[in-house]
This record gives structure tokens, sequence and C-alpha cells, in this order.
């Protein structure tokens, strides 16, 4: 297949460009600067030039391709509404381009969500739960009554030794502290998954070729206390309990995340498309951080 990824020098994109290529797949990755593009070529794929807001050249690009990955995401709090505006706008130009046929569309979620079971599973849809503040599965959901081949993929705390997801604010946020901290007893878990395997699932979920929705998932919740911890060890500064109310100040657009209990799982996923997770945990990837050398871990 040909397929048009968007956010393919990000963290999780950077890892599917390859995870394709090596299946035998051909890439067309969007870029939004030249630095962008040479890291894509570097790796074997095609370029566009541009970014979300050019819904012209996402376009063009659908139309060149088998199937489209979206990972693309302006992480920026301070923007955070606009960015997922564009991003809505995004998704919905992608289904106007696939509509008609059954080219398959993987949209990227997180799993910024608290369900009244634990841990929660694919089945439980979005307006049963606490929403994430985006709105790609809103976004998904309505392709899909239009008809779009279109597929969910939702994303933990995804890993390596330089980027953990939001665990990585929580770095940055235990180094200007000096203090690495988590809530309460600490007893609450986030779930994780490395790189390499959530790339993996959504060269797997590309192939599968259905509309349906998925959890990159390894484990299912490690604990917000043993986390801490491993930051602590890492930066060699103490690790303390604070209130719900003192992480929200300390830890700004993030802060209401560090006490939810956000544990999932994937054993409908991991049945479904024969994903079994070989990669590092995340309890080793932050031991392995080399946090003093870099001020961006």
């Amino acid at each position: 297949m040909r397929v048009f990824l968007t956010g393919g020098t990000g963290l999780i994109g950077s890892a599917i460009v390859p995870e394709l290529i090596n299946a035998g797949h051909q890439v067309l990755g969007l870029a939004r600067s030249e630095t962008s593009a040479k890291a894509l070529l570097s790796a074997g794929a095609e370029v566009l030039m541009g970014n979300l807001e050019d819904l012209r050249t996402l376009s063009d690009g659908v139309s060149r391709a088998d199937g489209v990955i979206h990972c693309a995401f302006e992480l920026d709090f301070a923007n955070f509404e606009k960015n997922s505006e564009t991003e809505r706008l995004a998704i919905a130009a992608f289904g106007a381009s696939l509509a008609g046929s059954d080219r398959p569309l993987i949209v990227s979620s997180g799993l910024g969500l608290e369900a009244p079971t634990r841990p929660i599973t694919e089945d439980v849809d979005s307006p049963a739960v606490s929403a994430s503040p985006r709105g790609p599965e809103q976004a998904a959901r309505s392709l899909r009554q239009q008809g779009i081949n279109v597929t969910v993929v939702r994303v933990p705390q995804v890993h390596n030794t330089v980027k953990q997801g939001l665990i990585t604010s929580l770095i940055a946020v235990a180094r200007q502290a000096g203090q690495s901290a988590y809530v309460n007893e600490g007893l609450n878990c986030w779930p994780a998954a490395h790189v390499t395997d959530v790339a993996r699932l959504y060269r797997l979920a590309l192939e599968k070729r259905e509309a349906s929705r998925y959890h990159a998932v390894a484990e299912e919740g490690v604990p917000l206390r043993d986390i801490a911890a491993a930051i602590g060890r890492g930066l060699k500064v103490p690790v303390a309990s604070i209130s719900l109310e003192e992480a929200r100040a300390r830890f700004g657009r993030i802060g209401g995340y560090v006490g939810m209990d956000l544990s999932a799982s994937s054993a409908w996923t991991r049945k479904r498309l024969g994903w079994i997770p070989t990669g590092p945990g995340l309890m080793e990837d932050l031991d392995r951080t080399r946090y003093l050398e870099n001020s961006d871990s």
C-alpha cells in the first residue's frame, strides 16, 4: 500500500515510517519544514510539503494514497483549543477525500479517559467517560456515519528513553521544582507502551482495513508512585506525596490527570490484530533515561 502519513517525524510517526517500509509499504509523509522533509527522505519516505491547516494539500496527499494514518498534533497547551480545531478540520478533510472508497483512515486518539470500571476497554465510547479535551474520536465517529472506513487507535504513555508521553512533562516539572511528586498514595495508574510496539499496531490496523477502535496498550497501568520514584532517582531529587489541589497548581494543564486512574486494557485488540508487545517496559525506559544530560527528557 501507499500510505499518506501525518506526524511522520514525531515520536510515534518516526517509528511508523520504517515499520511500514520494512513490511513492503510505501510512505508519503507530510512535512511542514525542510528539517522534517530531510528526516522523512532519510527514512525512505516520499515527502509532501504542507501542514494540517493546508486542507488542499491534505486532500492531495489522500488522493495519492491507498490509506491514511494521522498522527500529527501540536501539543501546545497554550493553544490547545486552536490546535484541536485544526485537527478536527483536517480529519474532516481526510474523510471528504476518502468518500466513496473503502480506503482506510487511521486516526490517533488518547487514553486520557476514566471509565466507570477499570481498566477501560475498547468498547467504552467517549460519551460514557470523562472526555479527553481532544476530539479526534468525535470526528472519527462523524466520518463513520458517512460510510468512511475510519479506525481510532487510542495511545497511552508512549515511551522510549527520550520521551514518555505526559510523563515527559512530569519530568520537566520535577526538574524545575526540585521534587518528584505523586498524588495522595500514588496508587492510580497510567497505561504505557513502547514506541516500536505502537508502530507495529498501526501497521496491523492499517492492513486489517476494518473500521474499529484499538488500544495500543502494552502495560495496563503503571502506578504513578513508581513513575515519580523513577523520576526522582533519575534527577536525584526527593519524592513526595502532594494533594490533588497542589498537583493542579504545580502541573498546570495536566494537573488534573496526575491523580487520575487511566488504566486501560488491550485484550480485545491483541486478539483481533494478533498484536503481541515485545518492547521494553515503561519503568525500564525511565531507569535508562539520561535525565541530567537532556533538559528536554
